[in-house]
């Protein structure tokens, strides 16, 4: 059941218009309810709950045959751990006071969570790219998810503790200073700001930045539907077909993908729905995609258009509830997938023109274009800068927050002094301390028999 909180939560979005002086009088009184260095109180003998039993607990929706992958995945390391475990943190934060100052939450913005790919008019843009578990919520879960995996991926890839604590100062000291910038401007350009591919490289070194343009490039030349398409595709028996990777990508008999297609249609615009109508549904397989997103049902189609050289891939994934919907109370739209896509519209500067919903056989999905010039870091590329990554998501993350909540009333209760900055350091070592023993109870439990892992993960 939802927390007594959630309804206040939920009722939270959207900020009005208000005077700033109320504004910044909501944002002090929030320190009541949640003290800023209260937020970096750990106490890991009381902590309530068994994480191990909050991940099995999500198992009930996913396909059971993928579910020793996702193990395998998670137990990989601390950092993988992390990401697949967005739901036991949120049952960490759900368990704490929190500020009531209420945004539309990425509610999984760690590090690798954040990216670049093309907007609408083919510019790329860095921005916030995974919507999972999107909800209204505390702006100061998605600071405490980023923070704490600043220092799991320092830790996990050898990042000394000072360059850890560097990385989360710089990340925290962004957030502050935007969020404050947006406080004194205009809702429109709060709303049009948009975090460019140059204007992302601009907190890199002279070197890092040239060296950082070239390899953009070169990955999202790379990664576009005729790039998947050359990649990922074959004739086989005078067909065109998607390649085979088993268990990543396989063929399946049941319809499903061809059902889910024809229902995500008449969720777009009438416009949009006129462009899909010029390609043709070719072929379909199941995929295995992530890390916490492993057992969650997952469908690339291929489309073609006017040739053989005019592809276009989308991706169908099952959408659950949102982790924190037991804190924060339901979503307003009936079906997940279209809550997924409605606050990836809320919280990035520009969307994909694909991006739809669909529900069958009692699961919701939402569909996304697949790759289209995503380029997306991996931890080895980002810890040798990761206080400049750091930083960058740090900005982007209070732009998203500023679109939906109150950034006058955030900025008040962030303050000038270091209350809210020490109290965020000081958790994200303490969780990253907690994330290393749940990692380790996840590699016992595999080890003993008790949880199942496909060989090789």
């Amino acid at each position: 059941m939802p927390s007594a909180a959630a309804d206040e939560v939920a009722s939270s979005l959207p900020v009005g218009a208000g005077d700033q002086r109320s504004r910044r009088a909501a944002g002090r009184a929030a320190r009541e309810r949640a003290p800023r260095r209260d937020v970096g109180r750990e106490d890991p003998e009381d902590r309530g709950r068994d994480a191990l039993a909050v991940l099995l607990a999500q198992n009930a929706i996913r396909a059971e045959d993928l579910l020793p992958v996702r193990n395998g995945r998670m137990a990989a390391s601390p950092w993988t751990y992390y990401r697949g475990a967005a739901a036991v943190m949120a049952a960490d934060l759900g368990s704490r006071p929190h500020s009531g100052l209420v945004v539309q939450l990425c509610g999984d913005a760690h590090l690798l969570n954040f990216g670049l790919w093309a907007t609408p008019e083919r510019n790329l843009s860095f921005d916030l790219r995974d919507f999972d578990e999107t909800l209204p919520g505390p702006f100061e879960w998605d600071v405490a998810r980023l923070v704490a995996s600043v220092v799991v991926l320092a830790r996990t890839h050898g990042v000394s503790a000072g360059g850890a604590e560097e990385a989360v100062a710089a990340c925290l000291r962004a957030y502050r200073e935007r969020m404050s910038g947006y406080a004194a401007a205009r809702w429109l350009d709060v709303w049009y700001d948009l975090v460019t591919v140059d204007r992302f490289l601009g907190v890199f070194s002279e070197p890092d930045r040239i060296r950082g343009a070239a390899h953009i490039e070169r990955r999202a030349r790379k990664r576009t539907h005729r790039g998947a398409f050359r990649k990922l595709t074959e004739h086989r028996g005078g067909h065109l077909r998607i390649t085979e990777d088993p268990p990543i990508r396989q063929h399946r008999d049941d319809g499903l993908a061809e059902e889910l297609f024809a229902a995500y249609r008449d969720s777009l615009a009438d416009e949009r729905r006129h462009l899909l109508d010029r390609f043709t549904l070719v072929d379909t397989v199941r995929q295995v995609v992530g890390v916490g997103s492993v057992g969650m049902r997952v469908h690339l189609l291929l489309l073609e258009g006017r040739d053989g050289g005019d592809p276009l891939f989308l991706q169908i994934k099952q959408a659950g509830a949102s982790v924190y919907e037991p804190f924060c109370g339901p979503s307003r739209y009936g079906g997940h997938g279209r809550r997924v896509v409605e606050g990836k519209r809320l919280v990035q500067s520009a969307t994909d023109v694909f991006v739809g919903w669909a529900a069958a056989r009692g699961h919701d999905y939402y569909v996304r274009q697949f790759r289209d010039m995503k380029v997306v870091a991996d931890g080895a590329l980002v810890a040798p800068r990761l206080r400049e990554f750091a930083t960058a998501c740090g900005a982007v993350l209070a732009r998203s927050h500023a679109r939906t909540g109150d950034p006058v009333a955030i900025t008040a209760y962030i303050g000038r002094g270091r209350a809210f900055d020490e109290g965020m350091g000081t958790f994200a070592d303490a969780y990253a301390d907690r994330t290393e023993r749940d990692h380790r109870r996840l590699v016992d439990a595999l080890a003993s028999g008790r949880l199942p892992s496909a060989p090789g993960w």
